[in-house]
């Protein structure tokens, strides 16, 4: 099975969910235990897209678990305390993507989000590099080939990076442990990566179907939004969380009945996107 899995799209839409991978590769050798590692993924949110390609939305989707390399991390935020050697490439220095290293989320995870370890050993740069080719390097590829395609056909594009998020932030999780979070969480790093009268359609949209909306906060979109959007060139790039407690059962990772009203609204969202042309709002 690939890692990566890429359908191009007719429209100017392209959704890609880079957390939502169950596949772990038999060199992972975690000592965490699976049920709690699981905890770490955007459980079911290919599922709640699933009808997105049938309307000619571009679908980009991870299998690797986030846990083994997250594609929404910049290739410097890497923690080299994890390494047995120096690493080769350059590492972040920014104190606001270290934080997330700190609490051991960088670009390859050193805990759980209650900071249960990972690993007990180093790992090799040799390791950290093959996953980086077999993983970011493919992921990274494809969205931006439909966000280019996306673009050339329609003079703009529209990118919705998708994220599930737990309904109280962890300890390892955020720099806000113990936070309820809203239903859903909408973010283009303070209007950096997508305009903001398309972000506030979003929330508004969202809010007029009943549901709780916060806006970049505590999520204000990382990699995948701010290495693709580009507003002044009509590419926008929004991240979007939706709580975990509206679809799935967090401790069985069971679907509920939550799934089949939420993806409804999922798809009226896309069908107003669908209807957006972001140089006219």
């Amino acid at each position: 099975m690939p890692f990566v899995t890429y359908l191009p799209g007719t429209t100017p839409l392209v959704l890609d969910s880079p957390h939502s991978g169950t596949a772990y590769p038999d060199d992972f050798a975690h000592v965490c235990d699976l049920a709690t590692l699981r905890r770490a993924e955007d459980t079911h949110v290919e599922k709640l897209y699933s009808f997105a390609p049938g309307m000619g939305v571009a679908w980009i989707e991870a299998h690797f678990p986030r846990s083994y390399l997250d594609a929404n991390r910049d290739l410097s935020e890497v923690d080299v305390d994890m390494l047995d050697a120096p690493w080769p490439g350059p590492v972040a220095t920014d104190p606001a993507v270290l934080s997330k290293v700190r609490l051991g989320k960088g670009l390859i995870w050193r805990c759980t989000d209650e900071g249960l370890p990972l690993y007990n050993r180093k790992l090799s740069v040799a390791e950290l590099e093959g996953r980086i080719a077999r993983c970011w390097q493919p992921y990274h590829a494809a969205v931006a080939q439909a966000i280019d395609a996306a673009h050339a056909r329609h003079g703009y594009s529209l990118h919705i990076n998708c994220h599930s998020m737990p309904a109280v932030a962890a300890s390892h999780a955020t720099d806000f442990p113990g936070l309820v979070h809203a239903d859903f969480v909408v973010g283009n790093r303070d209007a950096s990566t997508s305009s903001e009268p398309l972000a506030l359609l979003v929330c508004e949209h969202l809010r007029a179907l009943g549901y709780s909306v916060e806006y970049n906060h505590p999520y204000k979109g990382v990699e995948l939004v701010r290495r693709y959007g580009r507003p002044a060139e009509h590419r926008h790039s929004l991240q979007l969380e939706v709580n975990r407690k509206l679809y799935m059962d967090e401790a069985t990772l069971e679907m509920t009945d939550g799934f089949a009203p939420l993806q409804a609204h999922l798809r009226s969202l896309v069908e107003r996107l669908l209807r957006t042309d972001p140089r006219g709002l």
